[in-house]
């Protein structure tokens, strides 16, 4: 049986937002989806960290600006 609920983490124990249907003592697998990243990080941040990325770095020989020569040499064309 799988079952969502919200719960609440309060000092060191999750507290379910609604009653649950279980017996007394029951085990139970709980999977974390917490409403944030794990780094506190909010995914606008994320995604502007990554647009400031630059797109090819200036040294690497095998970025797509180059690639008739990586894919083909330095002299040879398709």
């Amino acid at each position: 049986m799988t079952t969502t609920v919200e719960a609440i983490y309060e000092q060191g124990i999750l507290r379910p937002l609604t009653p649950l249907d279980l017996p007394e003592g029951q085990r139970v697998q709980v999977l974390l989806a917490t409403d944030r990243p794990a780094g506190g990080q909010r995914s606008a941040d994320i995604l502007a960290e990554i647009a400031s990325l630059p797109l090819e770095a200036p040294v690497d020989p095998h970025t797509s600006r180059n690639h008739d020569q990586v894919l083909y040499g330095a002299d040879e064309q398709p």
